[in-house]
């Protein structure tokens, strides 16, 4: 359970994170628990989404499965359960 208090979309005034939020639903319906710890700075959550999509899904010389291995492998060496 993250420390940080998330920020809900109704508090969010510019209407920002309700749209990250609902592009960033699982197929359950949830939302990622580290998104929502980034949740109060919608302002940084936004480039951070799309930085994360560009190194995981763009043009690179590793394949997409080898990007998420290092991001396991990462999070696993840095005692992560992300």
């Amino acid at each position: 359970m993250p420390w940080i208090e998330p920020l809900s979309p109704e508090q969010d005034e510019s209407g920002l994170l309700d749209r990250i939020y609902a592009g960033s639903r699982s197929r359950s319906g949830e939302v990622a628990q580290i998104i929502q710890v980034m949740s109060p700075r919608p302002d940084l959550l936004e480039p951070f989404l799309e930085l994360y999509i560009r190194l995981m899904q763009g043009t690179s010389g590793l394949t997409r499965a080898e990007r998420e291995w290092v991001a396991v492998l990462t999070s696993q060496y840095n005692d992560c359960h992300y």
